[in-house]
C-alpha cells in the first residue's frame, strides 16, 4: 500500500481546506481532504496520469470529463 507523508503544516492546510468545503456544502470533498491529512497516503507508487493516458490512449478531454460520465 502506498503512503503520502504530509508534514504538520500540510496536514493543517488540508484540514483548513476541509472546513471550507464543509461550509460550502461539499461534505464528500471535505471528508476526502481530512482522510488525506489523517491517513498518510503515499502517492509515490501511484501511476502518473500521463502514463495512464499513454497506456489507454486517453486524451486531454478524458482528463477533464466528469467522473462517471459517458
Amino acid at each position: 500500500m502506498a503512503h503520502l507523508i504530509f508534514d504538520e503544516d500540510e496536514q493543517q492546510q488540508l484540514r483548513a481546506s476541509a472546513r471550507e468545503h464543509v461550509a460550502a456544502g461539499e461534505g464528500l470533498l471535505a471528508y476526502a481532504l481530512e482522510q488525506l491529512a489523517a491517513e498518510r497516503i503515499d502517492l509515490s507508487k501511484v501511476t502518473p496520469y500521463e502514463e495512464i493516458q499513454a497506456r489507454y490512449g486517453l486524451g486531454e478531454a478524458d482528463a477533464s470529463r466528469t467522473p462517471g460520465s459517458a
